[in-house]
């Protein structure tokens, strides 16, 4: 049997920790959505993250993104950026967590682009998570022109010294047939290698959801409730990946405490 080496032996139980744990007020009934840790470790690190996260420090995370950010909720409050912070606030005891949402709805990463280094200027967010794809892929954005954009995109926020987490498309069978994301989701991989920035791969996890049956995706009609659980289970997988990312153990800060 294949032993994993040594040096990621801590990371690979504590995010076994952390997709086992959350908030008080998240419904324990709700969370079958587990993740393999494959998709939740990254070579690329978030070493401004890491600097922020120290007893009494504060955590700032911007994240940039379309309408799916916030799709089939009433309450933002659902939403998984919201999620993202109470999990990542019950996970860093003694940490500010706060994470903002720029919703850029309708824009591809055209046009998103030339907007980034300014707001990241304007927010000084240790952490931008950027969410883009869905809406060059259902343009049919040209492949060449989507890594181009994403390649000005990430270069104008990281000489704004912020720490960047590329987040691919939403996964839905659906409209798979229909929209064709594969050279999107290659695009992302690449220029996030480039960079040297963690990929959060939210439609590989989203697909293996909706393949385990944790989720139907394919109602035509999934309704509210459906909605805030593929949100919270983004928030609480996206937790576990920025902690490990940053290199962070949790346990340290709470002996600190």
């Amino acid at each position: 049997m294949m032993t994993l080496p040594h040096r990621l032996s801590w990371r690979h139980a504590l995010l076994l920790a952390l997709l086992t744990a959350g908030p008080a007020q998240a419904d324990p009934t709700k969370q079958a959505c587990t993740v393999p840790a494959y998709l939740l470790t990254s070579e690329s690190s978030l070493s401004k993250v890491k600097a922020a996260v120290k007893p009494g420090g504060k955590l700032d995370i911007l994240v940039i993104g379309s309408r799916s950010a916030v799709i089939g909720l009433s309450d933002q409050s659902a939403a998984f950026p919201n999620r993202l912070q109470a999990y990542l606030a019950e996970r860093l005891p003694g940490i500010a967590v706060n994470v903002a949402l720029e919703l850029q709805v309708k824009k591809t990463a055209e046009e998103m682009a030339p907007t980034l280094e300014k707001l990241v200027a304007e927010k000084k967010p240790d952490l931008v998570i950027w969410q883009t794809g869905t809406v060059d892929a259902m343009r049919q954005v040209d492949g060449d022109d989507f890594r181009n954009a994403l390649d000005d995109g990430v270069a104008a926020m990281q000489k704004a010294g912020t720490d960047v987490i590329l987040m691919n498309l939403q996964y839905s069978p659906r409209t798979e047939s229909m929209i064709s994301g594969s050279a999107y989701l290659d695009n992302m991989r690449v220029v996030a290698q480039q960079h040297d920035i963690p990929l959060f791969d939210r439609f590989a996890i989203m697909r293996q959801w909706n393949e385990n049956g944790d989720f139907d995706l394919f109602n035509p009609a999934p309704g509210m409730e459906l909605a805030k659980r593929v949100h919270d289970c983004l928030g609480r997988a996206l937790s576990a990946f920025v902690i490990e990312a940053a290199h962070i153990k949790t346990e340290d800060l709470r002996i600190q405490r």
